[in-house]
């Protein structure tokens, strides 16, 4: 929503705007107003026991909450912290608890937890309340202590709850105190002065939901500096070079700006976030709509990082996330314009990105080389498995060897060692000959890239699922990109965004008509395989196709021979002919139940493409299967999958007393209904009926309030 997104004053304004911290802010960053609260009832804990006072349960790492931020006002200390406002989410408890002792600290009061509860039968977590220290009265039979009085019935407080996805997120907030601030008792306090006792393990999005509250620390170290193609990078000369950075827009900030609100207009769930420096300028942007974060539960395992116009030089500093659809096909999964190639400037977008994700970081995600991605994608998505374009790399080799005199016998020679050898040692051994051979020694990119073998050499991924991504073509020197055709070398901003929703439309038309041709039309079959039979009533149009291929080439494959065997596992040999020669492939199997037998090919087929192969294709044949077993069948692939492209990341619930609210909800469940109405003209029938008689129910009651 307009109101949700923080961006910059406009050129032209001569006014001293500041720019205050959003209390809606999180909510925007988080879901885009998409999700719904949870309701909050009076009689919630009559199912749950309660702790009273438990102050000081948790020893909490802070080491990671005083980092810069952009958008918030700084304190006498100069640390910047947003105010506790209802929406905050965060990682866990853990995380929620050091935010509020932070802000109380710096601000100059203290801390406890007032109270908390953990579900019947369960020592689980699920809610607290983190008050002032200075909250509540003394008990009458305390009123004589020699202590001094510090209670002074403070209201200041934050309450926490549990939420869906292990998340904690504040449900209420009182911030006015009754007392005066006293820095120096505060920093004395019990809540300030406790110590780390233990190193709390980073959670699987990695403080991407702190991506709301603070910003990451500019610190110079290798590769955090702007990169090239190649992976080169050069380190800024100082901090203020970093701080003095912004975003460069032929067009200007109106455009973008505009081009948001009108979007909002008609896509209310349509998301962006900007990441402002300490005068205000525009540095990053990110946006996304609801289409895409929907597309992402279905196709968020494999996702490419699109460089394509940083890396040749492009006016329009424009990357994008790409995952690959249930057609092979490209979709868009987020969009954005940065500044530069930093460390500081990838990680603010990763996580702005995988905020919107709701934090699931994806399987594998593909990049360019790039020292200072690599290490933002290590912090933001550890767990992820991080891989290098093969398209680019090959291409970057090919620039890198553009004075060889015979360089088709380079192109030849590279392709034989990426492609031709199934074991590490072989491509090893292949890729240093062919370097002496080439006098590559001291190639530097050469060099680096070989270096980085392991992200990109098919040899050394076969247990990396990338769905279809790892392609290229012989020859084909030209890497695959999300906006070609609508992106040039001196597209402007300007018109990017006119071309913007036409790219879009263009994109959703092919996938909807790849879907009707995918359930309407029967393949035509090249063989009597059962297989192929099988998978032409389950596969989409196009996967189909290329699997057809793969049942097609059985008949190269001369046969199996059984070579060990381990109780029930067993090692086969598939020999196949390419050309004038025959490669033998290694295929371990275990047959355990017919329909649940395992099969692993050498060639890594099915990691690659998300499909077996041939060779354990024949050897399934071979060993009296008549269908490929449910595990290999992707539910990403099949035709019969009905996937409704609406945002539903919410848990259903509304909280009545919330207006923003009512709209969110009815907005989503009606896109639904909407989604549904367009499978067929008796859906689209059935949808207009309901709407129609909605609308007048609807009526009745606005007529009879009670």
């Amino acid at each position: 929503m307009i109101g949700d997104s923080v961006y910059p004053p406009a050129d032209d304004d001569d006014d001293d705007h500041s720019l205050s911290p959003n209390p809606n802010l999180c909510i925007t960053i988080e879901d885009g107003s998409l999700s719904s609260d949870h309701l909050v009832t009076d009689d919630l804990e009559t199912d749950l026991d309660l702790e009273n006072d438990c102050d000081g349960l948790l020893d909490i790492d802070e080491s990671n909450l005083h980092e810069e931020t952009d958008t918030f006002a700084a304190d006498s200390q100069g640390n910047c912290l947003l105010p506790p406002a209802t929406g905050m989410e965060f990682d866990s408890y853990d995380d929620a608890y050091s935010y509020y002792n932070s802000y109380a600290r710096e601000l100059g009061f203290a801390i406890r937890v007032k109270s908390s509860w953990t579900k019947r039968n369960s020592k689980e977590k699920r809610g607290a309340v983190l008050c002032c220290n200075c909250e509540g009265f003394k008990m009458v039979k305390e009123a004589n202590s020699r202590r001094k009085e510090t209670r002074t019935g403070c209201q200041a407080m934050i309450r926490l709850r549990l939420i869906e996805f292990d998340r904690w997120k504040v449900d209420q907030v009182k911030l006015d105190h009754n007392h005066s601030f006293d820095l120096q008792r505060a920093q004395n306090s019990k809540s300030h002065k406790k110590t780390i006792k233990r190193k709390l393990e980073p959670s699987l999005d990695v403080q991407v939901r702190t991506i709301k509250l603070y910003r990451t620390l500019a610190v110079d170290t290798p590769g955090h500096g702007t990169s090239n193609s190649s992976g080169e990078t050069s380190d800024p000369t100082h901090d203020d070079s970093r701080c003095a950075r912004r975003l460069e827009l032929r067009g200007g900030f109106r455009v973008l700006q505009d081009f948001f609100f009108q979007v909002q207009l008609t896509n209310p769930n349509f998301v962006y976030l900007m990441d402002l420096s300490d005068d205000g300028s525009l540095r990053n942007v990110f946006w996304i709509d609801a289409r895409a974060r929907a597309a992402y539960s279905h196709f968020g395992d494999v996702v490419v990082f699109d460089t394509t116009c940083l890396s040749n030089a492009y006016e329009l500093p424009l990357v994008a996330f790409v995952g690959i659809n249930h057609h092979g096909d490209s979709i868009l999964l987020g969009s954005a314009l940065v500044a530069d190639q930093s460390c500081e400037t990838y990680v603010w977008l990763l996580r702005a990105w995988l905020t919107c994700m709701l934090g699931r970081p994806p399987q594998t995600f593909v990049t360019e080389q790039c020292k200072a991605m690599q290490t933002a994608v290590s912090e933001v998505f550890p767990r992820a498995h991080h891989r290098l374009s093969l398209t680019h790399v090959l291409q970057t080799i090919f620039q890198s060897v553009v004075g060889l005199q015979d360089s088709e016998s380079f192109r030849m020679a590279l392709n034989r060692v990426v492609y031709g050898f199934l074991k590490v040692e072989e491509f090893e051994v292949a890729w240093e000959e062919m370097v002496i051979r080439f006098g590559l020694t001291s190639d530097e990119t050469i060099r680096g890239l070989f270096q980085d073998r392991e992200q990109w050499a098919p040899v050394y991924l076969k247990d990396t699922f990338l769905a279809g991504a790892l392609t290229f073509q012989l020859g084909n020197a030209a890497a695959p990109f999300i906006f070609s055709g609508y992106v040039h070398q001196h597209t402007s901003l300007r018109e990017f965004l006119e071309g913007y929703e036409s790219f879009l439309d263009k994109k959703y038309t092919s996938e909807a008509l790849c879907d009707s041709e995918s359930s309407k039309s029967i393949p035509e079959l090249k063989t009597t395989h059962p297989y192929e039979s099988q998978m032409a009533n389950v596969f989409t149009k196009e996967i189909f196709r290329r699997f057809q291929e793969e049942v097609s080439a059985m008949s190269l494959c001369l046969g199996v021979t059984q070579v060990h065997s381990n109780g029930a596992t067993s090692s086969y040999m598939v020999k196949e002919r390419e050309g004038e020669k025959v490669r033998e492939f290694e295929v371990i199997y275990e047959p355990s139940a017919a329909s649940q037998a395992r099969c692993f090919c050498m060639c890594g087929g099915f990691s690659f493409n998300g499909y077996q192969c041939r060779h354990v294709l024949l050897l399934l044949s071979n060993n009296g299967l008549e269908e490929v077993p449910s595990q290999y069948i992707l539910q990403r692939w099949r035709k019969d999958v009905k996937r409704l492209y609406v945002a539903d990341f919410g848990s259903g619930r509304v909280d009545m007393m919330n207006p923003d609210q009512w709209y969110e909800h009815l907005h989503r469940r009606a896109m639904q209904v909407v989604e549904q109405g367009m499978r067929s003209k008796e859906h689209c029938r059935v949808a207009w009926e309901a709407f129609k008689e909605s609308v007048n129910k609807v009526h009745l009651a606005t007529d009879n309030p009670s």
